[in-house]
C-alpha cells in the first residue's frame, strides 16, 4: 500500500468514525442576546442578600456610594495584608 493510499484510507476512517457535534443549543434555552436586553426589575442586597426592588437597590447603591470614609480595618489585619502582599512579591521575584 502506497503512503498516499494509506493516508487517504486513514482520513476516510477518521471522517466516518468521527462523532458529529451538536452545534445548536436546545430550543427551550433562552439566547444570550435576549437575556442581555432583559430589564432587571429585582435584585439582591450586596450587604445581606435579601431580595430588593429596583428602586430599593438603586437607593442602597446611592447610600453606599455616599460613604465618605473608607471602612476601618484593624491594625493587625492591615499588617497581615501587608505581609501577604510582601510574600506574594517575594514569590514572584524569587524562583524558590
Amino acid at each position: 500500500m502506497t503512503p498516499l493510499r494509506f493516508l487517504s484510507f486513514l482520513w476516510g476512517i477518521i471522517l466516518v468514525t468521527a462523532v458529529p457535534a451538536v452545534c445548536l443549543p436546545p430550543p427551550e434555552e433562552v439566547p444570550e442576546e435576549v437575556l442581555r436586553t432583559e430589564i432587571i426589575t429585582e435584585a439582591r442586597s450586596p450587604l445581606d442578600g435579601k431580595p430588593l426592588t429596583a428602586a430599593e437597590y438603586a437607593q442602597l447603591k446611592a447610600q453606599l456610594a455616599e460613604r465618605s470614609s473608607p471602612p476601618q480595618v484593624s491594625p493587625n489585619i492591615r499588617q497581615l495584608i501587608f505581609l501577604l502582599r510582601l510574600r506574594q512579591l517575594f514569590r514572584t521575584v524569587t524562583p524558590f
